[in-house]
């Protein structure tokens, strides 16, 4: 009788090991799954944000080149404003999903974009430069941080 309990108890002890053992390894497999999905929304937001400030920043260098006024201009000036409101919309699931550093960058280049924004509005001549590449840079390496891409290798362009 001894000896069927301590046989019962190697069969209890090596099926609870085994449990455990296999809901460890789904529980770590979920976690990487749901990692990797997260990341991949992630890279998807920021590049549609980037897609969206860059499409607002042509918009807004262009309509310096036409004739104010023009059909042409009302045009570029109508698609810059839609291209805005995405811009915004975008900005909103970049907050959601985003590390403080990429929304801080972000930020910036925000407040570059709405200073391009206010002097189209504005009827007023572009400037040379409002840093908009510095900016958008520095939102790439924050990106590019957050998602844990090293850099070290990579040229800055």
């Amino acid at each position: 009788m001894t000896s069927q309990i301590w046989t019962l108890t190697g069969v209890l002890i090596g099926a609870l090991t085994s449990y455990f053992s296999v809901m460890l390894t789904e529980r770590s497999k979920h976690r990487r799954e749901m990692a990797i999905r997260w990341d991949q929304r992630k890279l998807d937001t920021y590049i549609e944000y980037a897609a969206c400030v860059k499409e607002v920043a042509d918009f807004a260098r262009r309509s310096h080149r036409v004739e104010e006024g023009s059909r042409a201009h009302g045009e570029l000036v109508a698609a810059m404003e839609a291209s805005e409101r995405r811009r915004s919309a975008q900005f909103e699931g970049l907050v959601l999903l985003a590390a403080p550093p990429v929304i801080e960058a972000a930020h910036e280049v925000n407040l570059t974009v709405r200073q391009m924004l206010e002097r189209v509005r504005g009827h007023e001549p572009p400037r040379e430069s409002y840093g908009f590449t510095g900016r958008l840079n520095a939102y790439h390496e924050r990106v590019r941080e957050d998602l844990g891409i090293r850099t070290r290798s990579w040229p800055v362009i």
